[in-house]
């Protein structure tokens, strides 16, 4: 894969679609805890892996228009939130996602008049997941649908955690799920189910056990609109969910 800039890439969290106010991502970080386990037979530190941790950090513009940046952070809830950093909106794509706690809502006013604010977001019981993006960024489904087939080139062993991003609905239910086949022609089954969505919002679900190479995200329920991001993370070694 060639060299990318950041440009074009999305960014969601809680089913709220902030794109367009965050100005910049200043932190994306994960990755074990480091134990130092340093013996005195050594003269320099030896750490092991501890536990999982993640951080994202960022700044966005102040927006208070429904459905902007000021009523999806300003509450400060103490629930965990999902995040989602979408690396441009290609299916197949990078994103990065995190459980977390929002820990602030910091705003800024420069003296040109500027008005920013810094968010800081703590991983919460899950460190920092990269995945793929199934989905094109957002996708708008008008009913329920089958989506193209993704090959992801390699299977696994070892379960994969989806996450999922509903930033815009109308109708009853809408249920997004995962489905997943050995082949890109052949007969798909249910891996992840993120369960009906009845407005916006956002999920983590985990699937266990065999992972299979090509991925298809499926509709259904009664809606007239639903857009949605959804990105699967597969394990490559075992991991405890």
């Amino acid at each position: 894969m060639a060299k990318t800039s950041g440009l074009g890439d999305n960014f969601y969290i809680g089913g709220y679609d902030l794109s367009g106010d965050v100005g910049s991502l200043e932190q994306i970080s994960g990755g074990p805890a480091l134990l130092d386990v340093t013996p005195i037979s050594k003269s320099a530190h030896v750490r092991l892996g501890g536990l999982r941790s993640g951080d994202i950090q960022f700044t966005s513009f102040f927006d208070a228009a429904a459905g902007a940046e000021h009523p999806a952070l300003s509450t400060l809830p103490r629930t965990d939130v999902i995040a989602t950093y979408a690396r441009g909106t290609t299916v197949g794509n990078p994103a990065a996602c995190l459980v977390a706690k929002q820990v602030n809502y910091d705003p800024t006013r420069d003296n040109a008049g500027g008005l920013t604010l810094k968010v800081d977001l703590q991983s919460n019981a899950y460190g920092l997941e990269w995945g793929v993006q199934l989905t094109a960024g957002l996708r708008t489904d008008t009913t329920g649908t089958t989506g193209s087939a993704y090959d992801n080139t390699i299977s696994g062993t070892n379960g994969a955690q989806g996450y999922c991003q509903v930033t815009a609905f109308s109708g009853s239910s809408v249920d997004i799920k995962i489905r997943h086949c050995t082949t890109s022609g052949g007969t798909y089954a249910d891996l992840i189910d993120f369960g009906s969505f009845s407005g916006i919002g956002a999920a983590r679900v985990t699937a266990a056990g065999t992972v299979n190479e090509f991925f298809k995200v499926v509709t259904s329920g009664t809606f007239t609109s639903a857009t949605f991001s959804v990105v699967i993370a597969v394990n490559t070694t075992a991991v405890v969910f």
